[in-house]
């Protein structure tokens, strides 16, 4: 699968060359948030000694709030200054996706995804830390295929729940007047996407996410699992998703555009120091 070539219309801000500190920072930044905040929703619910257990026995009522406390984590980060100003992709899955579709320069591709990894390894660290025992007693947020899912079923669950979660971004960003309400519809896509899925491959729909954990639990048996199933599924959705006319084509490739902020990614909506 190979980036989208076009040509930038008229007054169109093309995916920007070269090496993009500010962005790879914003984003490396990010990515430790979402892992560190969303894993401790993670130990909070279901960690030793967890005080939201007592309250709220049932495992899948559990499972809807902590993926409603994770996806709250990464939509906050996307509407943050960090956000706004790398897009708040936060998930080497999206940065991929749109990437195919010709809004991410490859260096970027590279850069983004990089500073991803190693946000994502930063984010875990600090959750041992501060989490300790409790951390360890959840696997540090480790994602595994559960019992009854073989390893190439949990490929095709994480495919399918990646491409769920990349299409309502691609729906979102596609108009201008959706754009904005990006954040809140991946909160409530990936909240439900933890409830369902997490009983049979922990739910990551990302890579990094997945790769953080399992470097500081030293237990890497399963990683192919959750890079092979999300990049495929995005792979896949974007690539088709570029087949469509220039009507549905992203009109920008952030999660949350703010046109106070300078852009290193295609975009047909105003960014600073354009028109």
């Amino acid at each position: 699968m190979t980036a989208a070539v076009t040509t930038p219309a008229a007054g169109e801000h093309p995916p920007q060359p070269g090496m993009h500190l500010a962005a790879w920072a914003s984003e490396l930044a990010g990515t430790a948030i979402l892992v560190l905040g969303g894993l401790s929703a993670v130990c909070l619910d279901f960690g030793h000694g967890s005080p939201v257990a007592p309250l709220l026995p049932s495992v899948s009522a559990r499972l809807l709030l902590t993926g409603l406390l994770f996806a709250g984590v990464g939509s906050l980060v996307a509407i943050s200054p960090l956000g706004r100003c790398s897009g708040g992709h936060i998930n080497p899955s999206v940065t991929v996706a749109f990437w195919i579709t010709g809004h991410v320069h490859r260096h970027d591709l590279a850069g983004y995804v990089g500073a991803q990894c190693l946000g994502a390894l930063l984010g875990a660290i600090l959750l041992r830390w501060l989490w300790g025992p409790v951390a360890v007693s959840v696997h540090d947020g480790m994602t595994a295929p559960q019992p009854g899912t073989g390893p190439w079923a949990a490929v095709g669950i994480e495919a399918l729940m990646t491409a769920i979660l990349v299409l309502t971004i691609l729906l979102c960003v596609a108009r201008a007047r959706t754009a904005r309400w990006t954040p809140l519809a991946v909160w409530v896509v990936v909240a439900l996407l933890v409830w369902q899925g997490a009983p049979y491959t922990g739910t990551s729909l990302n890579p990094a996410r997945s790769l953080g954990p399992a470097l500081v639990g030293g237990t890497l048996s399963s990683l192919w699992v959750y890079w092979v199933g999300p990049l495929a599924g995005a792979a896949l959705l974007a690539g088709g998703w570029r087949l469509l006319g220039r009507e549905w084509q992203p009109v920008t490739a952030k999660l949350f555009h703010d046109h106070r902020y300078q852009s290193v990614l295609r975009s047909r909506l105003p960014v600073r120091g354009r028109r």
